[in-house]
């Protein structure tokens, strides 16, 4: 493994010069991710949106993590509701997740999907890898984002089969049964 040199090595220790955005943007799509959707209901309208920005906190009591922008129309949303689901995504759902990735209104979202429900009345998308569904037990504001911190009620799992899967800045593709191709680099 080869280090980065001094001078790649922008916004290090020592160093006055802020961290550039847009290489920064590149250094987090080195970082492959997972793809979920999280939903949630208040007001009697489901929203859901696009995250990747999830993660486990503790197995005991089993907690989760996801970062939604304030911008979101689902942020003020979770925080209504006091609850929200998180869909693991398989690399088959990649047209779902890029329909709940648009900005577009609640209602076109789910529009002609099979839908179950949930804890809360929250909507269930069927089919994906796991559903975790959550109260919401700590939110914090961070810069642009609203951190949840969610107590998973319940949870149930689909089928074990390949993950939908984030890196520079696309999605990979599913080659065969339990493997994905990555993104090339951008020239």
């Amino acid at each position: 493994m080869t280090a980065p040199s001094p001078a790649s090595r922008a916004g290090a220790a020592g160093s006055t010069a802020p961290v550039d955005p847009a290489g920064f943007r590149r250094a987090m799509g080195r970082w492959p991710t997972g793809v979920s959707i999280v939903t949630t209901r208040a007001d009697g309208v489901d929203s859901g949106l696009t995250v990747n920005a999830f993660l486990s906190v503790a197995l005991d009591p089993p907690l989760v993590l996801v970062s939604l922008a304030h911008e979101a129309d689902s942020t003020p949303r979770v925080q209504r509701s006091g609850r929200f689901v998180v869909h693991v995504l398989g690399a088959r759902h990649r047209p779902l997740s890029e329909r709940f990735a648009r900005a577009a209104p609640p209602e076109e979202k789910f529009e002609g999907l099979a839908i179950a429900r949930g804890l809360g009345e929250l909507p269930i998308l069927e089919g994906t890898l796991a559903v975790l569904e959550c109260a919401v037990r700590e939110a914090h504001d961070v810069a642009d984002h609203r951190l949840f911190v969610g107590a998973v009620e319940r949870l149930s799992l689909g089928a074990d089969e390949a993950p939908l899967v984030f890196f520079r800045g696309r999605y990979a593709e599913a080659e065969t049964e339990g493997r994905l191709r990555l993104p090339d680099p951008r020239p």
